[in-house]
Order: C-alpha cells, then structure tokens, then sequence
C-alpha cells in the first residue's frame, strides 16, 4: 500500500514541478556543453507568410481584430491575409467585408473550425502560415518573431507565447493566468532543450510544405497539426516576443467547458499520436511528450485520487505521524478548493483559494473530457468559451 501511495505522489510531483525541474537542469547542462547558436532571418530576408483566421459569430470582437491585424509589422508584399467564417449567422462576414486587404472565405455550413482552415489551406501559396484565433491580439512585431527562425531549415514550426489578461479584479480565473504564465516557462525550456510539445491554437506558424490535414473529427486540432511536423523530425520552436492576448474565461464555468474539451482532446490525440511515445525514434522528444502532456492527461489525474485514498488506507492500517502529516496537508488543499468554489459562487473574489480550485477544476476536466471522449459525445465543433 505505502509503495502505491509513493508512487501516486511521486508522479503528481513530477507533472507539475519534477519535470520543470529536471527540464531546466537539462538545459543549464546544455548551456555549457552544447550552446545553441540562433539561425534568424534579417529583416528583408523574411519569407512569404498567410495569416489566417478562423471566426465564428464574432462580431463583437472581429473589427478589432481586423485593425490589429493590419497594424502587424511586416515586409509589404510578403503578407496575405484570410479570414475565413464559415457558418457565421452574425454581422461576422460583412464586417470583414469592408476590407479590402483581407480576402473573405465564407460559406453557410458550419462544419467546424478545422474544415474552414483546410478549407483556406488550398489556397494559400506562401511560405509560411501563422494561424491566430478572432478573440485573441498580436504585439505589433508577432509575424517577424515567428518567421525569423525559418532560417534554420530543422524548424518546421514556431509557437508564440500566450497571456491572459487579467482585469483588477481578479476572480476564480485567476488560475487560468498563473497557470498561463507557468506553461509558457515550460515551453521556453522545452524549445531550448529540444522541442515544443504541441501549439496553442492563439498563435502559431508552420511552413506550408510541411501542413498535413488532420482529420475533421480532430478536437485539438492546433495540437495535431504542430505534432505532426514534430513527429517528422522538425522542431516546434518558442518565441516569446511573439504573443496573443486574451481575456480569460467569463467564470469558472465557462472555463471548465473549455477544460473537458481539452482533456477529451488530450485523450484523443494520445491515442492517435501513439508513435512519438517509441523511444528509438526521437527519445528527447518522447521524453517531453510523456512528462509534459501525456501523464497530465492520463495517469497524473487519476494518481491525485489514488494518493488520498490509498494515504487514508495507510493511516488505517499502520498510522505514522508522516502520514498523518501528508493526509492533513492533502486534506487542507482540497477544504482550499471547496471554499474557492463556494466563493466564486458568490462573486467573493479571494485567489489563494482559487488557485486550488483551478487546479482541481483542470484535473477534474481531465477525467470528465476522457469519459466524453469515450462515450462519443464529445464533438469536434468548437464551441467557444465566453471571455470578459
């Protein structure tokens, strides 16, 4: 029983602070015996690039979105924009209209977000194509940090960084930021060690030569593409200096509706990525795929019930004062959690205890986007969190 219990804490420790740990100690070793030297595009050096865009019913945020696209730095002539908004019953597509410099692909039919990217993927012809998301805005200079490292004929696709905007009153999804703010770390880290281990949908590029279309029942489809060109040897690079804004989620509610579709996803992509789980192809790679997201989304979840559970056996059978300790300390997160969710309830904004919420929200959503995936229920339409 205690070997049980050791093991469910080990593995939750290493998830969520073990594995940064060890993935920086990595990297300093690196440092020293391997420096890396950066391979960048000068400015005029710059290849071609598309932006794309793919929104739906997003009237109240697509002219915004328009304006800060057109704002973005980049060569004249090296940059074309699509936007496209099929299924859109809003004022979306005659807002883009307007404008001239983007070219609008519409259709009546909703088939999902997916569809409408491969849809805009037949024509692009450019070099390069940064996908960003309609409710989400770009530092000015985005396009040049992401396309810069094409120099370096190893990098298949760059992610850019992703920030949530956190209004003064912070509320239980101030989780949703300090948990935003951890994973970009972890992506730098991995980026130097090796690779990114998937893209955020918010902002990132590939080289079009490199675009293999998923398939249309794909849930985390930015995931899948990016992994895709990891699993043929390229590297997915982080760039920082490149970032996409947002609002966090509306509640805690519409945050946890993102988050079992993202854990429905997660299962299906560990499923379908089952290749970059062997060693023998590209160990590194497998490493940081199992330690980043393949036991967040499988065992580590499960491991936290295990702990408690087998910690309340223990103090059962044979007592011991650590015991006791580590029961009252588990016992004391999960009262954190509950009085955080009995908070936001009633709009009693306190983070210290949301962060526990958040933290056993993102977990719960694992195991309940598992058992929808399972049971099928789980579509590969995206159905949009509310934002602030």
């Amino acid at each position: 029983m205690q070997v049980f219990f050791i093991i469910a804490i080990l593995l939750v420790f290493y998830t969520y602070i073990g594995y940064g740990i060890l993935l920086y100690i990595l990297i300093l070793v690196k440092r020293v015996f391997a420096p890396a030297v950066p391979k960048v595009f000068g400015d005029q050096e710059l290849p071609t690039c598309t932006l794309i865009v793919a929104a739906f019913n997003e009237q109240d945020f697509i002219e915004e979105k328009i304006n800060n696209t057109l704002a973005l730095n980049y060569p004249a002539g090296k940059l074309q924009l699509i936007f496209v908004t099929d299924g859109s019953t809003d004022r979306t597509p005659e807002i883009v209209s307007r404008y001239q410099q983007i070219h609008l692909m519409h259709s009546a039919d909703r088939k999902g977000k997916i569809a409408a990217v491969h849809r805009a993927m037949e024509s692009v012809d450019t070099d390069l194509v940064v996908f960003t998301d309609a409710n989400t805005f770009l530092n000015a200079d985005a396009l040049f940090h992401l396309c810069k490292h094409y120099a370096d004929e190893r990098v298949g696709g760059v992610a850019g960084e992703k920030k949530v905007y956190a209004d003064k009153h912070a509320d239980a999804t101030a989780g949703e930021g300090i948990y935003w703010k951890y994973e970009s770390k972890l992506k730098e880290w991995d980026s130097e060690l090796h690779t990114v281990v998937g893209a955020a949908g918010e902002l990132y590029s590939i080289r079009r030569s490199l675009y293999q279309p998923v398939p249309k029942n794909s849930i985390l489809d930015d995931f899948m593409i990016s992994m895709r060109i990891a699993e043929k040897g390229y590297r997915i690079k982080y760039e920082p200096d490149a970032f996409a804004q947002e609002t966090s989620s509306a509640n805690i509610s519409e945050e946890l509706k993102r988050k079992v579709r993202i854990g429905a996803g997660g299962i299906q992509s560990v499923i379908w990525l089952k290749s970059l789980m062997n060693p023998f192809r590209d160990p590194i790679l497998t490493f940081q795929y199992i330690s980043h997201r393949v036991l967040r989304w499988t065992l580590t979840p499960l491991a936290l019930i295990a702990a408690y559970l087998t910690n309340v056996l223990i103090i059962a059978q044979y007592g011991g004062n650590i015991y006791y300790t580590l029961f009252l300390l588990q016992t004391l997160f999960y009262l954190m959690a509950l009085c955080g969710f009995w908070l936001e309830k009633r709009k009693i904004r306190l983070k210290i205890l949301f962060i526990p919420y958040y933290f056993c929200m993102m977990n719960y959503a694992v195991v309940a986007g598992t058992l929808r995936f399972f049971k099928g229920k789980q579509s590969a339409v995206w159905e949009k969190a509310i934002r602030k």
